[in-house]
C-alpha cells in the first residue's frame, strides 16, 4: 500500500498535529441528502450522544459564536445567547456558513475556522473519554478527547440544549 491509500488529512487534523493533540480520523459514508448527525452516528455505529455537531450562531450584539452540541439535541437559543453574553441569538443562514467559517454544512468544525469565534461546548461532552466532531469535511470525523478539544479551541463548557422530556 502506498502513501496515497491513507486518509487525506484535513486542515483541522493538521492543526491538531501541530498542537500535538492526539485524535483519530474516522471516515464514514455520508449522504448529501441527509447531513444530520443522527445519520453520522448510524454510519459510525456510535451513540448519538457522543457525536457532536457544530453550529454557528449570531448574537444580537456580540456577533458570531460557535456551539458544539450532541447530535440529536436542539440548541436552546436563549441559553446559547446567555452563554455568549447576549440577549438574543439565531442560527446563521446556511449561505453564510462557508464564507464565514471556511466550512460547508455537514463538514463544519470548531477547529481552524477563518476567524477564532467564541466557542461553547455543551456540558455532556465531558461525560465521555472521546467524542466525535467533524474533521472539516463531509465523510470524515475526528475522535478526540473532549477536554483536549475544548482547551485547544478555548471553549467554555455550559448548558446549551433544550431539555427534552424523558420518556
Amino acid at each position: 500500500m502506498g502513501k496515497n491509500d491513507k486518509i487525506e488529512k484535513t486542515n483541522a487534523a493538521r492543526l491538531l498535529d501541530r498542537a500535538k493533540i492526539p485524535y483519530k480520523l474516522v471516515p464514514y459514508e455520508f449522504d448529501p441528502d441527509d447531513l444530520a448527525a443522527t445519520h453520522v452516528a448510524e454510519s459510525l455505529g456510535e451513540d448519538i450522544n457522543r457525536v457532536f455537531k457544530t453550529l454557528v450562531l449570531k448574537g444580537e450584539r456580540t456577533g458570531h459564536f460557535v456551539c458544539v452540541v450532541p447530535g440529536n439535541a436542539e440548541v436552546d437559543l436563549k441559553k446559547a445567547a446567555k452563554a455568549a453574553g447576549d440577549k438574543k441569538a439565531d442560527l446563521i443562514p446556511m449561505k453564510e456558513l462557508l464564507p464565514l467559517t471556511g466550512y460547508i454544512r455537514g463538514g463544519c468544525t470548531a477547529i481552524g475556522m477563518k476567524k477564532n469565534f467564541p466557542t461553547y461546548f455543551h456540558t455532556s461532552a465531558l461525560d465521555y473519554d472521546t467524542i466525535y466532531v467533524s474533521a472539516g469535511q463531509r465523510g470524515l470525523q475526528l475522535e478526540i478527547s473532549p477536554q483536549a478539544l475544548i482547551d485547544y479551541v478555548r471553549a467554555t463548557v455550559t448548558d446549551l440544549i433544550a431539555t427534552e422530556p424523558t420518556a
